[in-house]
């Protein structure tokens, strides 16, 4: 990163767009619901599929 003469940084917009490195939330909530369904799934299949 570079400074210029008042010592302010100056970024490009690539670097300035690189704060969010993770899984976005909606995509970890997404996964999080499906896995639950499925677990939900599965077990209502063991125990009152009989």
């Amino acid at each position: 990163m570079d400074k210029d003469k008042s010592g302010h940084v100056v970024e490009t917009a690539v670097e300035a767009r690189q704060g969010e490195l993770g899984p976005s939330v909606l995509m970890l909530l997404g996964v999080s619901v499906g896995l639950a369904v499925l677990i939900l799934a599965v077990t209502w299949m063991i125990f009152f599929k009989t």
